[in-house]
């Protein structure tokens, strides 16, 4: 006789159906109101289909001295955040050995219909708990942030005074080159959730963010004013300062993009598609002065779609990011001659330099694209710190044991070239050229202002001194050819623009 199959208990079934979207529908509609999807929404979204083991779900605020357990159930449902683990990317991405062998991925996602989404103290206890869970197994987290900070308003807990034993921000920094955490943010963000934002590897935002270190009542009760919070911390200045590292349309696009993000340090994408390498030959123009479009290097040299830039409107001389060859995951930088000619200045150094340093931590190889007549120089910059930011840059290269591919474009001058190639001519695993790569201590034409100076001084007509100029300037130009150069060993070869993708791939092995 066959055993009737034990019945469902039902108490477990109401409990858990009151932290669904169905029994908290004012909630939810609020959040579709404003365009926005509710946290339960977001983690189906990043599960794709494939089972979310969740922990913690029947918590509830610390607040039952307060309101009446019933209401809490769904008013504060799982004290307004859900964490769990599920698989990502699975259909998209081969592992790669370095991982920790599963597509298994810790989420975190802060539910702003809870009480506005502030930590509390079930809240903080679950965020430790995954992170510790995260910690152990080695998975990589993705975080939502959204939320107002800290909640003070947890009366349940009558044995801790200052709250300072949280141990939820040391432990998600704690992580830091151990396992990758992406920050996505939608909405407000101020305070402790600010905190966890700006800790993450890569940061992500929606256009409608406001992320602060306080919100409006802490400003205003610092005396520091009255602020609305969408004045606090707008996308558009968290961006310009480097805080935010992608901006996204909302939190569909941004979802979208934390596992594609999240996928480069997975493995080798399982479908990838090659560029049209041919125009590479024709994309310098012949005046060696004139800028171009170094995104047409880039996007013909890696996979098709496969470039996601970090930090776009922060630094604009180097252009970074990840990216694919045949698949597989690599860091991409590149000076961008048409922000101050590809000189690196102090915001364009630590964005560089956070990267190459998260690269190095995941063994992810770096493609350094080089087009730079230097560092930025001048009093005005030397106000900002130069000399401590720009030569940090050294230091990261130095200690860089991942394979480091680097190809020289068009100007490789002074100290600023040898940053972008991790130190010398003599550190990538690979040092190459095109042949309009010219080379030297310093740009040609301040080389020939103060080596000649006073031969320039004694030409009085100035076409005779100009003439003068062009002709020193010619022999310089000769002498630091990527050609020359290779002669003397000084780079290992000189290749075709159009054959930049196959050498560096076969350079990766």
């Amino acid at each position: 006789m066959t055993k009737k199959a034990d019945k469902p208990n039902s108490e477990l079934g109401t409990r858990l159906a009151n932290t669904g979207d169905l029994h908290r529908a004012e909630q939810a509609t609020k959040r579709h109101q404003k365009s926005y999807n509710t946290a339960r929404e977001n983690i189906s979204k990043l599960c794709d289909g494939n089972p979310f083991n969740e922990y913690g779900q029947l918590a509830v605020a610390a607040q039952r001295q307060r309101k009446s357990y019933e209401d809490l159930q769904t008013e504060t449902a799982a004290d307004g955040v859900i964490t769990g683990v599920t698989a990502i990317n699975t259909k998209s991405i081969e592992l790669c050995e370095v991982t920790s062998g599963s597509h298994n991925t810790a989420l975190i996602v802060n539910d702003y219909s809870v009480m506005a989404g502030t930590q509390g103290y079930f809240h903080h206890l679950k965020v430790d708990r995954l992170l510790h869970i995260a910690a152990k197994k080695g998975l990589p987290v993705i975080m939502l942030t959204e939320g107002g900070g800290g909640r003070p308003g947890d009366t349940d807990v009558t044995t801790i005074n200052s709250g300072l034993q949280c141990a939820t921000f040391a432990q998600w920094a704690g992580l830091s080159g151990k396992v990758p955490r992406i920050a996505l943010n939608n909405g407000y963000c101020f305070a402790g959730n600010a905190a966890l934002f700006g800790v993450a590897d890569i940061t992500i935002a929606t256009k409608t963010s406001s992320i602060g270190m306080a919100g409006p009542a802490m400003i205003e009760g610092g005396g520091l004013g009255k602020f609305a919070p969408a004045e606090i911390g707008p996308i558009d200045m968290q961006a310009r300062n480097g805080v935010v590292d992608i901006v996204v349309e909302d939190e569909n696009a941004g979802i979208e993009l934390a596992k594609k993000c999240l996928g480069f340090f997975q493995g080798a994408s399982k479908t990838w598609a090659a560029p049209d390498t041919s125009v590479l030959n024709s994309v310098l123009p012949e005046d060696r002065r004139y800028v171009y479009d170094v995104y047409k290097i880039i996007n013909a040299v890696v996979d098709v779609n496969s470039f996601v830039e970090l930090g776009a409107a922060y630094g604009g001389a180097i252009i970074q990011g990840f990216a694919r060859l045949e698949g597989k995951p690599i860091g991409l930088i590149a000076n961008n001659c048409k922000v101050l000619g590809g000189a690196i200045d102090v915001d364009a150094a630590n964005k560089v330099n956070r990267f190459m340093n998260l690269c190095e931590q995941f063994c992810i190889p770096i493609v350094s694209l080089c087009d730079t007549p230097g560092f930025m120089v001048g009093p005005e910059h030397e106000k900002r710190g130069a000399v401590r930011h720009l030569s940090q840059l050294f230091t990261t290269g130095a200690n860089l044991s991942i394979d480091f591919i680097a190809v020289v474009i068009r100007k490789c001058y002074g100290l600023g070239a040898q940053a972008m190639l991790s130190g010398s001519t003599s550190k990538p695993s690979y040092m190459l050229s095109w042949p309009q790569g010219e080379f030297g201590p310093m740009g040609l034409e301040g080389a020939i202002k103060l080596g000649f100076k006073k031969e320039l001084a004694e030409q009085t007509n100035d076409k005779k001194r100009q003439a003068l100029f062009d002709k020193l300037l010619a022999q310089q130009y000769e002498k630091g050819k990527a050609i020359e150069v290779a002669t003397m060993l000084e780079i290992d070869a000189v290749i075709e623009p159009s054959d930049t993708r196959s050498t560096i791939i076969a350079a990766l092995g």
